[in-house]
């Protein structure tokens, strides 16, 4: 299982957020540190002080209850036994250990401390100098921590930091992206359009180097186009010589005449798969077309006499595709196995939604392709054992994959449990 992002945006945003975390966290601990904790131990010192001055000793037995009484009147503060301060609000209030440590360690004893907030804020101390008596402290102005105003502002300036770093990688990352597709493009054989410029310094360094790389492998194609043409052109004027010169031979010469045309048949078929195999269908733009219908069409106009092609499956949705171009892969597939096969040829139709593709199998009855062979026949030149014959050019099933490779989709072929070949083509819902 990868938890970890592997792309470079990815792998950014989770940097810019793991390191926004680890700021707030000290940004916490040092508020926690060196703002709240000095607070506390200065309102603990305050306490202390009115706690000791609650038990200072006047000898004078006149004055000491008039004191007591001008003491409490003024500052509010009283001193209950446990009983009288349950009663007044000690039975409701929150222990708090850290500031019951502190107390402890500044009145010289063991002492208590509860807190009770209600109409006013009320500190409760049991004192170390009278143990069964609670000192009651009420304190205006003074509010229990509340950290959760904090918390948020921290939570959202983490989250607004994370958004614009997020902003920020993806308009980083934009250039990379069109940099991406167009290498898809020129993969396929599709030259676009030279891409702008823009980025980073290391961005337009290497868009300048695609640039400069996609239009010398544009020039190779064309050169290698025009190189194909001409030696079509060279090779069919002399190959139409012959057959007129064929014509003027005598019936005594009919079998050498039938073999001559014959072979100057093979070549010509040969000189048009060089010119399919080289060429991309360039004027065949990309249009949604049911593969329902375009297999039919192929069916009924590959249909020989004697021999049954049957087509089934499901009604599957259109997708884009070169139209003339598939037209010439259900061709070739369909001439492969009626070539190499005996009885029904089947074409069976399916529809992946989870993987959003749309595909068709043609399944023969022949002797198959040793394992070992497959992979190599999608090469160019090459042909298999004598089990499928050894007609052609060998570019049959390499100027199929280009085609379907130029679609985003991918062919296969396999040997079926029940004797014959199966080849499936895959097409995706949308243009790649």
């Amino acid at each position: 299982m990868k938890v970890l992002p592997r792309s470079a945006f990815g792998q950014t945003v989770l940097l810019i957020g793991v390191l926004l975390l680890v700021n707030q966290v000290v940004s916490y601990i040092s508020i926690a540190i060196y703002i709240l904790q000095p607070n506390a131990q200065q309102v603990n010192q305050l306490l202390a002080k009115q706690v000791r001055a609650v038990f200072i000793d006047i000898d004078d037995p006149i004055l000491r209850p008039a004191m007591a009484e001008a003491f409490h009147k003024e500052t509010g503060i009283g001193v209950y036994r446990e009983n009288m301060a349950m009663r007044l609000g000690l039975e409701h209030a929150t222990h708090y250990p850290f500031r019951s440590e502190e107390m402890s360690l500044l009145l010289g004893g063991p002492a208590e401390v509860r807190i009770s907030q209600g109409d006013e804020y009320l500190f409760w101390i049991r004192p170390p100098q009278a143990p069964d008596w609670w000192v009651k402290i009420p304190l205006t102005g003074l509010e229990e921590e509340n950290l959760y105003p904090l918390l948020g502002v921290l939570v959202i300036l983490g989250v607004l930091s994370v958004a614009g770093g997020w902003l920020f990688v993806r308009q980083l990352n934009r250039p990379l992206r069109s940099l991406q597709r167009a290498a898809e493009e020129v993969g396929r054989g599709n030259f676009p359009e030279p891409l702008k410029e823009n980025g980073t310094t290391e961005i337009v360094s290497v868009t300048q180097a695609f640039n400069h790389m996609s239009k010398g492998i544009r020039q190779l194609e064309d050169d290698r186009n025009l190189l194909m043409a001409g030696i079509s052109h060279d090779l069919r004027t002399p190959l139409t010589r012959i057959r007129l010169s064929t014509e003027m031979m005598s019936s005594v010469d009919e079998f050498l005449k039938e073999g001559i045309e014959g072979d100057i048949d093979d070549m010509n078929k040969i000189i048009d798969q060089f010119i399919d195999y080289i060429r991309n269908d360039h004027t065949d733009v990309f249009e949604m077309h049911s593969l329902n219908v375009l297999l039919a069409d192929v069916v009924q106009a590959e249909s020989i006499p004697g021999r049954n092609i049957v087509l089934s499956g499901e009604e599957v949705s259109n997708v884009p595709m070169r139209y003339i171009a598939i037209k010439r892969v259900v061709a070739n597939l369909i001439q492969n196995s009626l070539r190499y096969s005996e009885g029904d040829v089947d074409i069976e139709v399916n529809e992946s939604t989870r993987n959003r593709t749309v595909s068709f199998s043609v399944l023969d009855n022949g002797p198959g392709i040793p394992e070992d062979d497959i992979q190599r026949l999608f090469q160019p030149f090459t042909q298999g054992d004598i089990a499928r014959g050894g007609e052609g050019s060998g570019l049959g099933l390499a100027i199929i994959k280009r085609i379907v490779d130029s679609h985003g989709g991918r062919v296969t072929l396999s040997n079926r449990k029940e004797g014959g070949l199966k080849a499936v083509v895959t097409l995706p819902y949308s243009e790649k």
